[in-house]
């Protein structure tokens, strides 16, 4: 038997919650959309084979299986199959195999590329839920005429009415002014000039830091998690300014809130962020992206996390973007790194059989119930 499977068997009850993750393309990916979708950067330069990373590799070893070709199969040769058998068929696939009971979607990004959050849960056979990204939200309400007297309460009441639909709020301040900004809630004196100004040379795209903290308050105010995208990303961040410890004003102004603050992805500052779960007692972290992305190094870097995480803080996602099989890999990887590290345990006498069995299922989906509520479960 592939040792892959007794992993799998041996964590697949409870089913992860996949609690930030994006939906996948509506349409065909053809080799140079697939390979810009296996990479955060740029599209890779034309002398450059996108298969050539730990995710590319993952990739042709355990996705080429589900899609009934050998393991390590030649680039040329997966394409080609997952061009034959079309993408609703690729797709329906790889979501099952994930083994995800759930799907937290972020629906506030390139979303007239991606299936809908219907038509997402329909191919995975799980529920969907959605997770409201705020800066487009305020940029929807810009959209709408609104004036900087008005844009306070607007932006406030649009994000309030949409977060009664959705389990959690999401916010990209990372990518649109990075941490180091005033953590503190904006006066409505501060906003309505910061509205005038950026409302007058708008290019449509919320950058302004006042209207960034503004926003980021109104999801706040919702009582919903409040999900943030730090460390790891794409070219339109800085990547010092994604540390999640510049965060730390942050969390303290929130910590009487009630509201939790979910740090997401967080590498290369993991460990920062496992600093700031350990102290503030509404904060909660996950690697997802990143653990994809490091293929066989996932273990090493949970165990990092887990070093002073404390276990009923640690969350599993995905945060597959666009391709199937980001979901079956970060599933994949998660699985083997949670058993990797946790059977280490067992087997060196640090952790008994029954508290390795029960820190799994907190982390793999017990957590999520917690967190998000009835609906995810």
């Amino acid at each position: 038997m592939d040792p892959l499977t007794v992993v799998v068997d041996r964590f697949e009850s409870p089913a992860l919650i996949d609690h930030h993750c994006h939906s996948v393309l509506a349409g065909p990916a053809d080799a140079a959309t697939f390979g810009a979708l296996l990479t955060e950067g740029a599209a890779p330069p034309s002398w450059a084979d996108p298969f050539d990373s730990a995710l590319g590799l993952s990739v042709r070893r355990w996705c080429a299986p589900v899609l009934d070709l050998p393991p390590h199969a030649p680039a040329p040769d997966y394409l080609a199959r997952r061009a034959e058998l079309g993408p609703a068929e690729v797709t329906r696939r790889l979501l099952a195999a994930s083994g995800a009971a759930a799907l937290l979607v972020d629906t506030g990004f390139r979303s007239a590329e991606l299936l809908g959050l219907a038509e997402l849960s329909a191919a995975a056979g799980v529920p969907a839920f959605e997770v409201l990204r705020l800066e487009t939200v305020a940029e929807q309400v810009a959209e709408g005429g609104v004036g900087p007297a008005q844009y306070p309460d607007s932006v406030a009441a649009a994000v309030a009415a949409r977060a009664r639909t959705a389990v959690a709020c999401k916010s990209v301040l990372a990518y649109r002014r990075g941490f180091d900004v005033e953590p503190a809630r904006p006066t409505d004196a501060e906003v309505r000039a910061a509205a005038g100004r950026w409302l007058r040379n708008r290019t449509g795209r919320l950058d302004d830091p006042v209207l960034l903290r503004h926003v980021l308050w109104c999801g706040v105010d919702t009582g919903r998690p409040l999900q943030l995208h730090t460390g790891f990303g794409d070219p339109d961040e800085d990547l010092h300014r994604a540390n999640p410890i510049l965060l730390t004003g942050f969390c303290r102004a929130t910590a009487a809130t009630g509201g939790a603050v979910m740090l997401l992805h967080c590498y290369p500052y993991h460990r920062e962020a496992a600093w700031l779960a350990h102290v503030f007692g509404h904060v909660h972290i996950d690697v997802g992206l990143a653990a994809t992305h490091v293929g066989p190094r996932a273990s090493a870097l949970l165990a990092e996390v887990l070093e002073i995480a404390p276990f009923g803080k640690v969350l599993y996602s995905s945060d597959a973007f666009g391709l199937a099989e980001l979901y079956h890999l970060a599933a994949l990887r998660f699985r083997r790194a949670l058993h990797d590290v946790l059977d280490g345990w067992r087997r060196a006498g640090e952790a008994a059989e029954p508290d390795v069995h029960r820190i799994a299922a907190m982390i793999a989906g017990d957590n999520a119930r917690r967190v998000y509520g009835p609906g995810p479960a």
